[in-house]
């Protein structure tokens, strides 16, 4: 069983495995921040205040937190053991043979992505597990005022608006390689099947990309 994960295959089966459990988890993500664009704040509250107290969600939370770490890490092992083997280099092709910009630069676009989410958590999870933040009352029920801590960041720093396009950019871009690759590791790799993933990965990439940068756009121009 050892020998079987540190084989290639092994290694390309335990990236596609994290790989797709996470991008199940950014489109649940992506979807819960677009309530940010919907009246005046307590969709989006009420959302986060679900997902935040859910018993379920309390649980998935670390296992997600472990799932983000060992995927990076992982890749960072991978990619610097493949650096060892091949010394001059190398890039990885779609399956029409042609190599891809994102498919040459996925641990760079990683690297960027990881950098991204060290100053998103900071700014937005660290303040509302550990930081004071106002609360706000609906009916009978309180809760955190996530609204006014997320449009307050991106209506307040332009700088930081640039800097979430940028790294869902490149999110976008890590995910319009990494989607039909792992279902090819996983099997799918027949031509038919390729084709398909290959549009199925630009459209699951541009809704990414798009949909998380249009938050801070949204709030930059309108708000």
């Amino acid at each position: 069983m050892l020998e079987t994960f540190n084989s290639s295959i092994g290694k390309k089966l335990i990236m596609s495995i994290t790989g797709l459990f996470l991008m199940l988890f950014l489109l649940v993500h992506l979807t819960v921040n677009l309530m940010l664009l919907v009246g005046d704040g307590e969709v989006f509250n009420r959302a986060a205040h679900f997902m935040g107290t859910n018993p379920a969600v309390r649980v998935i939370e670390p296992i997600l937190a472990i799932g983000f770490i060992f995927h990076i890490f992982y890749a960072t092992y991978i990619t610097l053991q493949n650096r060892k083997t091949r010394p001059i280099g190398y890039t990885t092709s779609a399956s029409n043979g042609l190599s891809t910009w994102p498919s040459k630069n996925m641990y760079i676009l990683g690297l960027t992505i990881f950098i991204f989410l060290v100053i998103h958590l900071a700014n937005f999870y660290w303040k509302l597990k550990f930081g004071t933040v106002e609360s706000i009352t609906y009916g009978k029920e309180t809760m955190p005022n996530t609204y006014a801590l997320v449009a307050g960041l991106f209506i307040n720093y332009w700088w930081y608006d640039l800097l979430y396009v940028i790294g869902a950019i490149s999110l976008g871009l890590h995910l319009s390689h990494g989607f039909w690759a792992a279902f090819q590791t996983l099997g799918w790799n027949g031509t038919k099947w390729l084709k398909r993933l290959e549009v199925l990965a630009y459209v699951y990439a541009i809704v990414i990309g798009t949909g998380f940068s249009l938050i801070p756009i949204y709030f930059f121009l309108f708000k």
